[in-house]
């Protein structure tokens, strides 16, 4: 059965990163974030964010962490506390043991290895905190960057329609897909 209520919420640590929750102080970082363009170059969301929205975002993730919907993580750099991007597993199905995995990172930080240090730590969460089998991602198929990081952490494309079927799957999607069976 898979853990989806963490109190306190799960702080995780890597060699350079700290995973933490998001906080309301970080409502201008995240509204910056949110609002850059190369960042929702393959995300189908509004091209800006303001403060006031980011606010009420902040709002809404922390009721569903609450609830146990969702986990959602603020990247930053230890030793400065930098607000790089964030990472989150949601849309969790548990009498399905899965959830999706969703993750975004600024471009000033792009490029050094950070998204592929914070997914690592958080595949291992999943799968040995939470309980999950398998952990899904979906990525556009231009999205080269994201495709590359999923692929590296042995995700495969779900080219079956094992856990997302052909009715339901969007076209403009790849759905990608890990398994716990590793842990």
């Amino acid at each position: 059965m898979v853990v989806t209520g963490f109190n306190p919420f799960p702080e995780l640590s890597t060699e350079r990163l700290l995973l933490r929750q998001l906080r309301f102080s970080d409502a201008h970082c995240l509204a910056k974030l949110r609002s850059n363009k190369k960042v929702n170059e393959h995300i189908d969301r509004p091209a800006t964010m303001q403060t006031e929205e980011a606010n009420n975002f902040i709002e809404k993730v922390n009721r569903r962490m609450k609830d146990g919907e969702l986990l959602y993580w603020v990247i930053a750099l230890k030793g400065t506390g930098s607000f790089a991007g964030a990472i989150c597993l949601w849309n969790i199905e548990a009498d399905k043991d899965r959830a999706e995995l969703g993750y975004e990172l600024h471009p000033d930080y792009q490029g050094r290895g950070i998204m592929q240090e914070a997914l690592q730590k958080v595949i291992e969460f999943g799968f040995t905190k939470m309980k999950l089998a398998v952990i899904l991602a979906l990525t556009k198929p231009a999205n080269k960057a994201s495709e590359k990081l999923l692929i590296k952490n042995s995700f495969i494309p779900d080219e079956d329609y094992r856990y997302v079927s052909k009715e339901n799957a969007n076209e403009y999607l790849v759905y990608y897909l890990l398994s716990g069976s590793r842990f």
